[in-house]
């Protein structure tokens, strides 16, 4: 059996194309030169056959690199959005690049004076990536720092305060919407929404949303339970709020730490989840929403796509297409466990 690699002429037969076609689409200048049809038909080729053209011959006529630079917080160096960079490195690995990762910590974009990430953006520069790609590890809208513009770059799982960038996030609004619907749907009539504390992107979309199903299934949204995002804030407002004369049958937590909080002290309560209170999380967080006894009801967050669609508009810039968007809003999925359910028996309003 041959063990020759694949040669730009194999993709080309494959895909019905020239070579020279082939050859355009793998060095970025087929825009203008090759149909967008011929251009996919040639990539899924390249997949088909695991063919990577030559990475020093492609810099060399290029004058490029073939790396992607990220610049995120904490990213890197935390369990919770590792999809996103999963979802960059996907599409540079189609195209034939690669990604570089600068992790700066999770105080970095704080405010005026903070000049890591800049810094961090000057480097990878200077170490001659092709694009940028700006990461948070929670939805955040800042200020781009001036050497982002120097080169292709967007922003994921976070947005631009000026407009500058095209920003691809999730659309937590209609995500905590659809999240409300679920528990509507089950027959709740009372459902709080607890956690969050001061965040000034997230936790307002995620309301908003949760405010919307609400009024739209013509019903009084309560005033939410203002805690922190960790399991131990959670546990504390749980602790209050299910001891009152007026307990809620459903919670809608911030996120999944906080939805866990709530578990754990409706558990030490004597309430079953989910048939006396059911609980229904966000972010899907790995190995903590489907480690829970029960597994947590969530609404995800699509780290994946949002990496994967900030690298294609950078590596479209790249190959000399125009940018025809400001980025994307991108839908959450739904993730149904054991931890929600219908409205207690009997409960009466």
């Amino acid at each position: 059996m041959s063990t020759s690699r694949p040669t730009a002429r194999d993709v080309a037969q494959r895909a019905g194309v020239s070579r020279s076609a082939v050859s355009m689409v793998m060095n970025g200048t087929a825009a203008g030169n090759v149909s967008a049809a011929a251009q996919e038909r040639i990539r899924e080729a390249a997949r088909a056959l695991d063919y990577r053209p030559d990475p020093l011959g492609v810099s060399l006529r290029q004058q490029r690199t073939g790396i992607i630079g990220i610049v995120t917080d904490e990213i890197a160096s935390s369990p919770f959005a590792g999809k996103l960079i999963s979802g960059v490195n996907s599409a540079a690995a189609d195209r034939g690049y690669l990604s570089i990762i600068s992790d700066i910590g999770q105080t970095a974009f704080a405010g005026p004076g903070t000049d890591r990430e800049e810094h961090a953006i000057r480097q990878l520069i200077r170490r001659r990536v092709d694009a940028l790609i700006l990461a948070t590890n929670g939805l955040r809208t800042l200020r781009v720092p001036k050497p982002l513009l120097t080169l292709p770059a967007a922003m994921a799982n976070c947005r631009d305060a000026e407009g500058l960038l095209a920003a691809f996030i999730a659309d937590e609004r209609e995500g905590a919407q659809r999240a409300t619907e679920h528990l509507t749907a089950l027959g709740h009539r009372r459902i709080l929404f607890i956690g969050g504390g001061d965040d000034e992107d997230a936790i307002p979309a995620r309301l908003a949303g949760y405010h919307a199903a609400m009024t739209t299934a013509g019903l009084e949204p309560l005033p939410p339970v203002s805690a922190g995002w960790e399991i131990n804030d959670g546990f504390t407002a749980a602790q209050v709020v299910l001891t009152g004369t007026e307990r809620p049958t459903a919670v809608f937590a911030a996120n999944d730490r906080v939805a866990t909080g709530v578990l754990l002290a409706a558990g030490g309560l004597g309430l079953r989840v989910p048939q006396d209170l059911s609980i229904l999380g966000f972010d899907d967080q790995p190995h903590l929403a489907e480690a829970t006894v029960p597994g947590l009801s969530t609404m995800g967050l699509p780290h994946f796509d949002m990496g994967r669609q900030a690298a294609e508009h950078v590596l479209n810039l790249l190959d000399g297409q125009e940018s025809t968007t400001n980025g994307a809003m991108i839908h959450c999925p739904l993730t149904l466990r054991d931890s929600t359910g219908p409205v207690p028996a009997g409960f009466s309003y």
